[in-house]
């Protein structure tokens, strides 16, 4: 990869054919807007009259910001960046005066926005529906959802990286998938787990997003908590930037 750099304006051009591309996919699009309001609606459908309803509704909407991030970000870029190298997109766009950083950040900036803004919408249309607080630390909470979101635009160009068709995005992307939801406690908590499996589970990729996700709306944590989160966030995002600048492929896999 060349020197990274950053231009805010060709960053923001390259976002916006993207997500031209994005709205013309009208499924794609009316799918991914009602989806948060869907999960609102079976969630207060569901926790109705149940004892501890109010915590566990609130369990289950930071369990929601995380798969909103899963299926927003790491699924839908796998398959865009996939989809651009094979057309040659990222080739010609490599020939230009973007560097490789911009044109990586221009291709994530539709599907990073639209996460944002479906988490937006879970948040509060959420706490509405559900009778639940409203989150105790919004900054931290932010805070928590931009660490996902650059962990997860990391870890989407390694995998397109081993991902050689479109098709079979959905295979490469299920293992962090099923990593995530079973092991960073979406929806279920770790603590059950033995203590060695529990320590290997805070380690998994989202663990510490998903620790700073229920802090930001829960509050209650330890400094050490955080601390520890925000390191294992950080050193993921570390290690995913080392890997694309190693195995990102710009060129169709032939």
């Amino acid at each position: 990869m060349n020197t990274p750099t950053l231009n805010a304006g060709r960053i923001t051009a390259l976002g916006r054919s993207e997500l031209t591309l994005l709205v013309r996919n009208r499924a794609t699009l009316t799918l991914a807007l009602l989806m948060p309001l869907l999960m609102v609606f079976v969630l207060r459908s569901s926790l109705s009259g149940a004892e501890g309803a109010r915590a566990v509704g609130e369990a289950t909407l930071t369990g929601g910001i995380g798969m909103v991030l899963l299926l927003v970000v790491h699924m839908n870029l796998v398959s865009s960046y996939v989809a651009r190298r094979e057309e040659l997109v990222l080739k010609r766009l490599r020939t230009g005066e973007a560097s490789d950083l911009e044109i990586l950040a221009g291709t994530a900036l539709p599907a990073a926005a639209l996460a944002l803004a479906q988490i937006a919408v879970l948040a509060v249309a959420g706490a509405a529906a559900l009778d639940v607080r409203m989150p105790q630390n919004p900054l931290l909470l932010v805070a928590a959802v931009l660490a996902g979101v650059l962990v997860l635009a990391a870890l989407s160009a390694v995998t397109s990286s081993f991902t050689r068709t479109v098709e079979t995005a959905g295979l490469t992307t299920l293992p962090l998938f099923l990593a995530t939801v079973l092991g960073s406690g979406l929806f279920a908590p770790t603590d059950a787990l033995p203590d060695l499996a529990a320590s290997l589970c805070e380690l998994l990729p989202l663990s510490g997003v998903m620790t700073l996700v229920r802090a930001g709306w829960s509050g209650g944590a330890e400094g050490g908590d955080l601390l520890g989160a925000a390191l294992t966030a950080l050193a993921w995002i570390m290690i995913s930037v080392f890997a694309v600048q190693r195995w990102f492929r710009w060129e169709p896999r032939r």
